[in-house]
């Protein structure tokens, strides 16, 4: 029997959603292990001081800890290129692969790859996070020539309170972006409990409904050749 692929997850500190979600959504063959390291980040805001969680440094520190597990790939799980610029997470994943000599890839990159995929130009966004980010992450799609025509955001700063939210919630804020026509919803943040519901929701809505964490974990498992398709984790099937 072929020894399993091992995942590299770089995950916020404050992050609570994702290592479980993952887990369940990990398929039952036991084909991928999933080894995880943190970086220190609690707070989301548009000041310097949030801002600079995401610096560089910080994330290389924690993948060469991945590195040492000798995983298969490192995926930065966390959705800040979205206010940061696309152009992050790609300079991220650059620096990652030539530091540790690991394939890397992002959370956000896999979102946008399935975006392309399903040829999904008008986007509505359902985020945890305040007015400020929500603007930059609206200028950022756009820029890359998407349309964002409906977002609801829930206004909060603390990483901690966007785990809390139920997924009632944010099925809510689902139907209320679906009200505008659009060829994709994003629920756009690794700790927002939202892969439970968002195959009941694609199939209320008749709308793709992408959860970060769902999304960034087939990308991973298409990259490690442990799914041939997208959309095949088990909360998929």
């Amino acid at each position: 029997m072929a020894e399993p692929k091992r995942l590299g997850m770089l995950v916020p500190s404050s992050n609570t959603v994702v290592e479980p979600e993952t887990a369940r959504l990990l398929p039952p063959d036991g084909g991928v292990s999933v080894h995880v390291s943190r970086l220190k980040v609690v707070q989301l805001t548009a000041d310097d001081g949030s801002l600079q969680q995401f610096e560089l440094d910080r994330v290389l520190t924690a993948a060469e800890l991945l590195a040492d597990a000798k995983v298969d790939l490192i995926l930065w799980n966390g959705t800040a290129a979205s206010w940061l610029g696309f152009a992050r997470d790609t300079a991220m994943v650059e620096a990652i692969e030539r530091a540790t000599g690991i394939p890397a890839t992002t959370a956000i990159i896999a979102l946008n790859d399935r975006l392309a995929a399903l040829g999904a130009r008008r986007i509505g966004l359902v985020t945890p996070y305040v007015e400020a980010l929500e603007r930059r992450i609206i200028a950022h799609y756009e820029a890359a020539g998407f349309t964002v025509a409906a977002a609801v955001r829930a206004d909060l700063t603390e990483n901690t309170d966007y785990a809390a939210i139920p997924p009632a919630r944010i099925a809510d804020m689902a139907r209320a972006v679906a009200r505008t026509p659009v060829d994709a919803i994003l629920i756009l943040c690794t700790n927002l409990a939202g892969a439970g519901i968002a195959p009941p929701l694609s199939a209320e809505l008749g709308i793709p409904v992408l959860d970060s964490v769902v999304v960034a974990l087939e990308h991973s498992l298409a990259l490690l050749g442990g799914t041939k398709d997208k959309g095949t984790a088990r909360e998929q099937a």
